[in-house]
């Protein structure tokens, strides 16, 4: 889909508006001739001269007059200033109608862009977020909806814009077809001559939309690591480095405003010059009449007066299109979800977990990897049991428990849920009853309620309470300025490491899920916070649940049920604490150098 294609499809979701926006455009336009012709015949009329009776007058002029036939020499100038008024308040009745119906129009464009955008951001893989910059997705949905809104919009008056001069030149053509020609070869020139600036406008805006992204990018990404900068003493260097790129947007801006700028000095210099060749031609053309030749000129001018600021905004507008095609392209591309990956969902409805999970032959392969991040994984995990997953780093264990929740799909094998692939049910339902606490806890900018509640909005202030109580952080929420009220910052900014997890424990608790996943949940505590965090696990979250746990410290994995050791993606060892130890192979070397000064632990 091309840029153009894009501005019509937009402007097709709403069709009767857009088209009603032009039509009443079209009326504003056909008052506003009206108006414009009769101003010169009632300032002749007001002054003493009779020209409403003249036969040598064009025959739209003619027919135009011959409303006011009949009626009496007193009474014409008050008939001819009533029709005047008239038709000037019906064309900024319609002027005004046609800009507000406009902007109206551009609110909703701008609403259904950034629905479609927001849409797409949320249904769309974890794997697009691989590739993809925070700051050029805000840019996507900041930047470029509000200046492809403004695009359809001056389409619209372009549109408009468009009808209003072919009306204008219908009545010029009437008053005099050959000053028409003329004039209309001498706004062929003066089109030509702005199509340069239309083209530059063009460029300038590409540059624009680059260097918009490009600030908003480096401005994310130095907020979200301003303790790095600030740890590394970099203020300065970022300073400078997002000074320049804001002379840069600022620069494209300028030179974008310095195009619009120029086209009306350059019209206005145009129209005069073309005044001039206007009244030599007229006077040519009507040297046998030139009796009258002053009224129908002056008539003519007055008319193409009003008509040229109309070409200018018309040039204008084209720039200012030209300019924000550049963010029609971006936006076309970034919608566009044919290429962009989607995790298709089955139509079978989980509720609960009966029998077990098993991985049965499991391969996988990042989109942009090269090597094989699993290999031939064969694993079953009963229901109510634990399985726990160890290894070394980049052995594949945060990957084979991504595949569960459907984040990816195994390149090879199947995952089954009960015997049934786990892609034959619905994606929303199965993860509602999965419950997820990582390392990396994510929290919002909300309330400690809000944030335990998050995974199960219906939930009862009784239910929180109990929740945080048996994830051991009931204490610490209760000493919080606002209790379960306050608001704990971004990221959870505000909380130390082991208060966050364990509200991500409350949180799972009150989600009630099916199936648990552990991911390395204690690793990144202290030895005190580790004790609550692993003791709230134990007594409560883990209790009568299909655990699957990914452990770096192999002293929270004694208990399992059963456990897998990885290795370069393939599983190279499987059973209990005892039985793996008792192999003295993989998973002993392991726990050998993790208890090396201490004597082996055995349940």
């Amino acid at each position: 889909m091309s840029a153009n294609r894009l501005l019509i499809t937009v402007a097709q979701r709403s069709p009767l508006w857009f088209g009603l926006a032009i039509v009443v455009g079209f009326s504003g336009a056909v008052f506003n001739g009206i108006g414009i012709t009769l101003i010169i015949p009632l300032i002749l009329d007001l002054l003493g001269q009779d020209i409403l009776t003249n036969s040598n007058f064009p025959p739209l002029l003619r027919s135009l007059f011959s409303l006011f036939d009949g009626l009496p020499d007193d009474y014409r100038p008050l008939a001819l200033m009533a029709v005047l008024l008239v038709a000037l308040l019906l064309k900024n009745l319609a002027t005004y109608g046609s800009t507000a119906i406009s902007s109206s129009l551009s609110r909703n464009y701008v609403c259904n862009l950034r629905n479609q955008g927001i849409r797409l951001l949320l249904d769309v893989d974890l794997d697009y977020y691989a590739t993809m910059r925070l700051g050029d997705l805000m840019n996507y949905l900041n930047t470029e909806v509000n200046r492809v809104a403004t695009a359809v919009r001056t389409l619209a008056r372009i549109a408009t814009l468009i009808i209003t001069i072919l009306v204008f030149l219908a009545i010029l053509m009437a008053i005099s077809w050959q000053l028409t020609l003329v004039s209309m070869l001498l706004m062929t020139t003066v089109a030509l001559a702005n199509q340069v600036s239309i083209n530059q406008a063009k460029r300038f805006g590409q540059e624009l939309s680059s260097s918009a992204a490009a600030l908003s990018n480096r401005l994310i990404e130095v907020l979200s690591g301003i303790r790095l900068v600030k740890t590394t003493a970099n203020e300065d260097r970022e300073f400078a480095l997002i000074n320049h790129l804001v002379h840069q947007r600022e620069d494209a801006e300028f030179k974008s405003q310095l195009v619009y700028a120029s086209i009306g000095p350059v019209n206005e210099m145009l129209s005069i010059m073309a005044l001039i060749v206007l009244i030599v031609a007229g006077r040519a053309i009507f040297a046998a009449q030139l009796e009258t030749l002053s009224s129908i000129v002056l008539i003519y001018l007055v008319v193409l007066f009003r008509l040229l600021p109309f070409i200018g905004q018309l040039n204008s507008s084209r720039s200012q299109l030209a300019s924000n095609l550049a963010s029609a392209e971006r936006l076309e591309a970034f919608l566009n979800r044919r290429d962009k990956p989607f995790m298709t969902s089955g139509h079978r409805p989980f509720t609960r977990l009966s029998q077990g999970i098993r991985f049965s032959q499991i391969s996988f392969r990042y989109p942009q990897g090269e090597s094989w991040a699993l290999q031939g994984v064969n694993l079953t995990l009963p229901r109510g049991q634990t399985l726990a997953l160890v290894g070394a780093s980049g052995a594949g264990k945060s990957t084979l428990a991504d595949l569960l929740p459907r984040f990816y799909d195994p390149s090879a094998g199947v995952i089954e849920i009960d015997g049934i692939d786990l892609k034959e049910f619905d994606i929303r339902s199965f993860r509602r009853r999965v419950g997820v606490v990582s390392q990396d806890t994510f929290l919002f900018n909300a309330s400690v309620k809000d944030n335990i509640c998050y995974g199960y909005p219906q939930a009862t202030d009784a239910e929180v309470i109990e929740a945080a109580r048996r994830a051991n952080a009931e204490e610490f929420i209760l000493k919080l300025p606002q209790g379960y009220d306050t608001l704990i910052g971004d990221r959870g900014v505000l909380l130390s490491g082991g208060q966050r997890q364990r509200l991500a424990i409350a949180r799972a608790l009150v989600q009630n899920p099916e199936i648990l996943i552990l991911d390395e949940a204690t690793s990144a505590l202290d030895t005190i916070s580790e004790r609550l965090v692993q003791q709230a696990i134990d007594d409560h979250l883990s209790q009568n649940r299909t655990t699957l746990v990914i452990a770096h410290r192999l002293s929270t994995v004694h208990k399992a049920d059963q456990i897998a050791v990885l290795d370069h993606g393939r599983v190279v060892e499987v059973g209990t604490h005892r039985e793996l130890l008792a192999l003295g192979q993989h998973y002993a070397k392991l726990h050998a150098m993790q208890f090396a000064e201490q004597p082996a632990v055995t349940p």
